[in-house]
C-alpha cells in the first residue's frame, strides 16, 4: 500500500523524486505495522503496564497510581501524522492479606492513528501481578495481562502499487488489491517479570523481562492471505532496567536502559533524568534528563512535580538519514501521573522502596 503523494505535477521533478522517496521509506514503515509491528512510548518507564505486565501494582513510591501518554509522530512531514494515546491506572491490593507481599491489578486502554490509511488500533487490557519481598532489600515479581484489540483501515484512502502510473499516484485507476476484512478483531497476553534491589533508602535497582503477543494471534486484513505470508503477530520481547540513586537532599539521579526485538525489528534506548528538590519536601521538583535511541534518535527530557502529579515531555530528534526529510523533528511526547496512597494505610504504610526526598 501506499501513500497519497500531496504534490502536484508541475512540482519540481527533483522535488518530486524525493518527495516520493520518502513516502516510499515511510510506507515500509507502515507495512512494518501492518505486520503487527507494535505500538511504543519513548517514555516506557512513564508507561509501565505497556512495557511488562509484572509493573502492575509495583510502585516503589505509592499506594495506587493513575496516568496518561499522547505521542504524536512525523507531523512534520505527513499529513496524517502517527498518533498514539493511552490512559492506565493500577494499585496494591491485599498488602494486610498477604505476608511481605501483595497483589497488584490494573488496567490499560490504548488507541492509535497512523497513516493516510488511517490504521486505526484501539487495545484495552486487564492485568494481574503478585509481588513478595525477599529478605529487606529484594522484590520478585510476576505478572500477565490479557484483552482485546481492534483494528480497521480505510482503503478508500490508501493507494496502490498498480495505480501508478510511472510519476504518479491516479485514484481513478482500477487496482487489483481488494482489502476485504477492513476490521479484524482478536485477543491478546502479555507476560513478564521484575528484580528489584534496594540496599538502603538511597539505592534502587530494577530488572524487568517481559513477552509480548504469547498467544500469536492471528491478525490480517485479507480473508486468504499471500502465499509465504505469516499472519500471525510475532512475539515481542522486552528487557529493561531502571535505577535510582540519591546524591543529597537536592539531588536524585535515574539511569535507564531498554530493549525490545519482535520479528526482526529491535529498538534500543538509554540515558537518564535528573530530579532537583525545589520546596525542600520533595512536592515540587524539577526533571531534566536527555535518552539516545540507538541510530535512530536523540530525546531530550523535560518534566515537573507538583504535590502528587508528574508532568513529563519529551521531544524526539531525528539523526538516522530520515533527518533530510523531517529536519529532525520525530515526535513529541507527553506524560502526566498521578500516584496516591490509600488513608486506611496513612501512618502504617510500608516505606518507599526507592529514594525519596520524603522523609
Amino acid at each position: 500500500m501506499y501513500l497519497y503523494t500531496g504534490f502536484s505535477r508541475n512540482s519540481d521533478p527533483m522535488i518530486r523524486t524525493r518527495k516520493l522517496l520518502m513516502l516510499l521509506i515511510l510506507q515500509v514503515f507502515t507495512g512494518s505495522l501492518l505486520e503487527a509491528q507494535d505500538l511504543h512510548f519513548s517514555q516506557w518507564f512513564n508507561s509501565p503496564l505497556t512495557t511488562n505486565p509484572a509493573n502492575t501494582g509495583f510502585i516503589p513510591d505509592a499506594d495506587y497510581r493513575l496516568g496518561a501518554n499522547y505521542r504524536n509522530q512525523w507531523s512534520s512531514i505527513m499529513a496524517e501524522p502517527y498518533k498514539t494515546m493511552s490512559v492506565w491506572g493500577d494499585a496494591q491490593v491485599f498488602r494486610d492479606r498477604i505476608q511481605s507481599g501483595w497483589l497488584g491489578v490494573g488496567g490499560v486502554i490504548l488507541h492509535d492513528v497512523a497513516g493516510s490509511g488511517s490504521l486505526t488500533t484501539t487495545e484495552i487490557y486487564g492485568s494481574l501481578a503478585y509481588h513478595q519481598m525477599i529478605g529487606y532489600s529484594s522484590l520478585l515479581s510476576i505478572g500477565f495481562n490479557t484483552g482485546w484489540v481492534n483494528k480497521r483501515i480505510n482503503n478508500s484512502n490508501l493507494k496502490f502499487p498498480d495505480q501508478f502510473d510511472g510519476s504518479f499516484f491516479d485514484a481513478q485507476m482500477p487496482t487489483s488489491v481488494v482489502i476485504d476484512q477492513p476490521n479484524v478483531n482478536y485477543f491478546d497476553m502479555q507476560v513478564g517479570m521484575n528484580y528489584a534491589y534496594f540496599p538502603d533508602k538511597n539505592k534502587y535497582i530494577n530488572v524487568g523481562f517481559s513477552v509480548q503477543h504469547l498467544n500469536q494471534a492471528k491478525e490480517s486484513f485479507f480473508q486468504t492471505d499471500p502465499v509465504g505470508f505469516n499472519d500471525r503477530i510475532q512475539p515481542r520481547y522486552i528487557g529493561f532496567i531502571n535505577s535510582s540513586f540519591k546524591v543529597n537532599e537536592l539531588v536524585i539521579i535515574n539511569p535507564m536502559g531498554y530493549y525490545t526485538t519482535q520479528a526482526g525489528s529491535s529498538e534500543a534506548v538509554g540515558g537518564l533524568n535528573v530530579q532537583y528538590n525545589l520546596s525542600g519536601d520533595g512536592d515540587q521538583q524539577l526533571i531534566g534528563g536527555l535518552y539516545y535511541r540507538v541510530a535512530e534518535s536523540i530525546i531530550p527530557m523535560v518534566g515537573f512535580v507538583y504535590k502528587n502529579i508528574r508532568l513529563i515531555f519529551t521531544y524526539d530528534i531525528t539523526t538516522s538519514s530520515l533527518r533530510q526529510y523531517n529536519n529532525g523533528n520525530g515526535a513529541w511526547e507527553f506524560a502526566v501521573i498521578r500516584p496516591g496512597d490509600y488513608a486506611e494505610y496513612n501512618g502504617n504504610r510500608h516505606e518507599s522502596l526507592c529514594p525519596t526526598f520524603k522523609n
